[in-house]
């Protein structure tokens, strides 16, 4: 009999964010029988996250998966788990580090009895470390890079630095991740770099097209400049806006608009930036959509102005789609696309060539069409699903001794 991982996936999550959504489809993917041909284990996994708000009754605080009933409105990451045919369990927990969490978490391990904890984000991680189970158990943490956006965020990434160097392995998404832990003490010998993976793009229809453009407002022969993402200071949405004021000033006849495609604390803050600019007729803000595709399928760019990214889903969902970027080089990006090649990259925290690059994208059809291609290609040789899943699966081997006779 072939042999069979127990994985225990431990993330908190409220919303399929990138690395719910990476974690559900490695879920999918890592269960299948195929693996067992190429000599790799199948992986079995269970999902445990946290819910803030209500709880189950004194009798039900077991670790056990909370009903609906229960729990009342579930986490859209909760649901989309489920959906996907993944057990999940809820910690019920009354403020971010409540450390009756540590007891409900050790009652689903010893239930779940896996053969690797696997967690996500500081407080996964930290809670493992706490609880004594990284110590009994094979542990994997992926990391997903930080934030320096507030005080609180700083105080996290510390947390996270004590706690990251007693997991077993590490994985995290780019080599620039990579170089940063071992800055802070890790061994590079227990770091892998694994980018994130994506699926060829779906196709979308010519009447959802044209019904989208005419919900956005976009006339005759106006480029779509997309954005798609979290709200927050350190993706530069605020630069972008600045790009494309400067964009209006280099190629007045140009144009065009920018729609942001999610929300975040910071919205606020970039809302009064477009009106400061005069560009609230060419800035739509949509707020989370739970399928992006159709976006990517009436854009003309995807724009990624961030200040820190590791291996953004956004960039490789876009290449998938045929839609050419225009990206800040840092972190992972350059890893995945190459300058003029694949895509056009700028330094980060730059408006003006922002906007030049936007502006030679928009007025380029032989660029962009040749960029958009080699994206595609590109992102269908190296990011596959298939070649994430398989790497991962070898790390997992390497940990767990075969129980296959079990």
């Amino acid at each position: 009999m072939a042999q069979t991982i127990r994985l225990l996936a431990i993330i908190e999550g409220t919303t399929v964010s990138g690395p719910a959504k990476n974690l559900i489809n490695f879920c999918r993917g890592a269960r299948s029988t195929e693996w067992q041909i190429a000599g790799l284990p199948r992986v079995e996994t269970s999902i445990v996250t946290f819910q803030r708000h209500g709880g189950p009754s004194r009798s039900r605080r077991d670790g056990r998966a909370a009903s609906s009933e229960e729990s009342g409105r579930m986490a859209h990451f909760v649901e989309a788990a489920q959906a996907a045919g993944i057990a999940v369990d809820v910690v019920y927990e009354r403020f971010r580090f409540d450390a009756r969490v540590i007891g409900q978490l050790r009652r689903v391990v010893e239930r779940r009895a896996p053969d690797v904890i696997q967690t996500h984000m500081v407080k996964s991680h930290f809670l493992v470390k706490v609880s004594g189970l990284g110590a009994r158990y094979p542990w994997v943490a992926y990391h997903h890079g930080y934030t320096t956006t507030d005080l609180k965020m700083r105080a996290y990434n510390q947390l996270d630095r004590w706690s990251l160097p007693s997991a077993t392995r590490i994985i995290t998404v780019c080599g620039h991740f990579a170089r940063q832990l071992a800055g802070t003490g890790v061994s590079l010998e227990r770091i892998s770099v694994r980018h994130n993976s994506v699926s060829a793009g779906a196709r979308v229809s010519a009447e959802d097209t044209n019904r989208l453009k005419a919900d956005l407002g976009v006339t005759e022969g106006e480029r779509l400049v997309l954005a798609v993402g979290r709200l927050s200071r350190e993706k530069g949405q605020e630069d972008l806006v600045k790009a494309l004021d400067m964009l209006r000033q280099i190629n007045p006849t140009l144009k065009t608009r920018l729609v942001f495609v999610g929300d975040g604390p910071d919205r606020a803050r970039i809302e009064r930036t477009v009106h400061a600019h005069r560009l609230t007729d060419s800035v739509v803000f949509v707020g989370h959509a739970s399928d992006v595709r159709p976006y990517y399928a009436v854009a003309d760019a995807l724009a990624l102005p961030s200040h820190s990214e590791g291996s953004p889903n956004v960039l490789l969902e876009a290449m998938a789609s045929g839609l050419p970027v225009v990206a800040t080089s840092v972190g992972g990006v350059p890893e995945m696309v190459l300058h003029e090649e694949s895509a056009l990259l700028v330094p980060p925290h730059d408006p003006h060539s922002f906007a030049a690059a936007l502006n030679q994208m928009l007025t380029d059809p032989a660029l962009r069409k040749r960029l958009a291609e080699s994206a595609a290609a590109r992102a269908a040789i190296h990011f596959s699903p298939e070649s994430y899943i398989r790497s991962l699966l070898a790390i997992y081997r390497e940990l767990v001794p075969d129980n296959s006779s079990r």
